[in-house]
């Protein structure tokens, strides 16, 4: 069973400004909750012990808050004090945490009790079948967000795109990966799908559909006519 998660949260979160000039997009509030506490109740509700939280852009405004709230879980914080690594950088600078396959996710999706069950098949195909890498995609037709353009075409828990970007499947921003899918990589700075295209040209990139209605703060527009929602 996968017991360690990431979450990425050093991202500047422009296309939130002005909001984000001063606060954090992992720090933002909807209802009661901010993304990030959303994103770490999730994980304690899915059976996850130990988070490990990357930071760049305001991270001492995300220290501070965890430290704050004090939350159950087994926190670590990996700061990028330099430079941001961009996502895939960031996992792979922080793979020292993990010497087993990990869930990763990214705090702007809304995440609800539902995702749990969705995170548990995702868990039983990923072991079943002895994969690398896994993501949980939604068709866009149920993104909130009708703007995003999809990322992938998925056939038979397969991933597949073309040039265009311009697919079927939105990643929702959660996904269970091996440690060892970063081995020869040797830049610093990279995004993820950088690996997820190299595992998708070996017919090794999986996925899984979610069923849920996707939320996920992608604008400043969207963010608050969720938060009137």
């Amino acid at each position: 069973m996968i017991k360690k998660a990431m979450i990425l949260a050093a991202g500047f979160g422009k296309r939130l400004n002005p909001l984000t000039l001063n606060c954090p997009k992992p720090l933002l509030q909807i209802g009661q909750k901010t993304l990030l506490s959303n994103t770490i109740n999730f994980l304690e509700q899915s059976g996850i012990k130990k988070v490990v939280i990357n930071i760049h852009y305001l991270g001492n405004q995300i220290t501070d808050y965890l430290n704050d709230k004090k939350f159950n879980l087994d926190i670590s914080i990996v700061d990028e004090k330099e430079k941001i690594l961009n996502t895939g950088g960031g996992i792979l600078n922080a793979l020292e945490h993990f010497d087993e396959s990990f869930l990763c996710i990214n705090p702007d999706t809304i995440w609800n009790s539902d995702y749990i069950m969705e995170f548990k098949k995702m868990e039983e195909h990923f072991f079943a079948r002895n994969t690398k890498c896994i993501l949980l995609v939604v068709n866009k037709k149920k993104s909130f967000d009708q703007s995003l353009k999809g990322d992938f075409d998925l056939q038979k828990n397969l991933i597949s795109r073309g040039k265009d970007y311009n697919l079927e499947y939105i990643y929702t921003g959660l996904q269970i990966l091996k440690p060892e899918i970063f081995l020869n990589t040797n830049e610093r700075v990279f995004s993820i799908n950088k690996i997820w295209d190299k595992l998708i040209k070996q017919r090794k990139l999986f996925g899984m559909e979610s069923n849920i209605n996707f939320l996920h703060v992608s604008t400043l527009d969207i963010y608050k006519n969720l938060k009137i929602k």
